[in-house]
């Protein structure tokens, strides 16, 4: 059961980067499918941090899932300051 949840965390480290290769096509570019994408996305890199703090504090303290929960409380960051300059109106 440990090794599921550091797995868990683990994978989720490099599902973030596949929105750079989603990017890339000219779909992902135009207005409201890009938003919903970066909201998507920022979402799970919340759930993401949220889900390895748990992991962290309840199933495992070992050396990689300090690296998980440094990487995964990062994206969390990032995925809410995203989904707050995505919906915070602009002047």
């Amino acid at each position: 059961m440990k090794n599921i949840f550091i797995s868990i965390c683990t994978i989720m480290l490099f599902i973030p980067w596949t929105i750079l290769i989603l990017r890339t096509y000219d779909w992902a570019l135009e207005s409201p499918t890009a938003e919903m994408m970066i909201l998507s996305y920022a979402a799970f890199m919340i759930f993401s941090g949220i889900f390895t703090i748990f992991a962290y504090l309840k199933i495992d303290k070992g050396a990689l899932m300090k690296i998980c929960l440094m990487i995964n409380c990062l994206y969390a960051f990032v995925g809410t300051a995203a989904i707050f300059l995505t919906v915070s109106p602009s002047s």
